[in-house]
């Protein structure tokens, strides 16, 4: 089976969407919960594993599919959208997190990306989902999330979300790029990714950002985020009033006046009395 060729259309600015149409017969998979809305002709289906073309074998090579998505931590399940209708209908898929929706065209990529985990958001029929392992044992025990990346190999559009701004860096032979591990959102398979240690203790312990870093050696294309999913969940994580954080939104000022430093005042005072 060819690939589906969709058009589609990126909107907004922080928090955006991509519309895809889908000519009669087409399809867009998409991962579950990412879609915001569709023509009233598009059917969904539920599939095992990817639901791409190229996953043959009858049940065991759904199930192969499929346990490819389970180790990367996804479902076991994608969704089709089907145009089953006599002209064009759209469907909508919404990015999770503040970000940027990148368009990747597998075929002037080489056939195959490499990208972090959960960056996946929705394809073009035809697109294949795997799982790439890197090579190095100590990229599994120090990489963090460099470990276990998705593969998606095809020759049609797939769509990475990326968290905050996005840069797109072509490694020159030989040239290498120094990388928190979690702002590597993907990477042509000819790049090279290793785990680098950082070396000093000191910078280890009190720099803020690791034991390790990635490296990656060109040639080839590399996308970087400045706001990774996890480093944004830690923040939130650690500013809630559970963790100790302040149960205001206002500014300092407010922070001071309410339950903060006057309210200690004002409550040490009450208890002399």
């Amino acid at each position: 089976m060819a690939m589906d060729v969709v058009d589609y259309e990126i909107k907004g600015a922080e928090m955006q969407f991509v519309e895809v149409e889908l000519d009669p017969g087409e399809a867009a998979i998409g991962e579950a919960g990412s879609m915001m809305f569709m023509d009233s002709n598009i059917a969904m289906d539920t599939v095992f594993g990817d639901g791409s073309a190229n996953q043959g074998g009858g049940f065991f090579g759904k199930l192969l599919g499929a346990g490819k998505r389970l180790i990367t931590g996804e479902s076991l399940f994608t969704t089709v959208y089907t145009n089953n209708g006599a002209g064009k209908q759209r469907v909508a898929f919404a990015a999770p997190y503040p970000g940027k929706i990148l368009p990747m065209d597998l075929r002037q990529l080489g056939g195959m990306l490499i990208c972090q985990k959960d960056s996946f958001l929705c394809a073009a029929r035809g697109v294949s989902l795997g799982i790439a392992l890197q090579q190095k044992l100590g990229v599994g025990f120090f990489g963090g999330e460099g470990f276990i990346m998705q593969k998606l190999e095809g020759d049609g559009l797939a769509f990475v979300h990326a968290g905050g701004t996005v840069v797109r860096r072509t490694l020159q032979p030989g040239q290498r790029l120094l990388v928190d591990t979690g702002c590597v959102v993907a990477y042509t398979p000819n790049v090279n990714f290793e785990i680098q240690y950082v070396g000093k203790i000191k910078t280890a312990l009190f720099g803020g950002e690791g034991l390790f870093l990635a490296q990656l050696t060109g040639p080839g294309e590399v996308w970087l985020q400045s706001l990774p999913f996890s480093r944004l969940a830690s923040r939130i994580f650690a500013a809630a009033p559970q963790r100790g954080g302040s149960r205001e939104e206002g500014s300092v000022l407010g922070g001071i006046a309410g339950g903060g430093l006057l309210g200690g005042i004002l409550g040490s005072g009450g208890d002399d009395e």
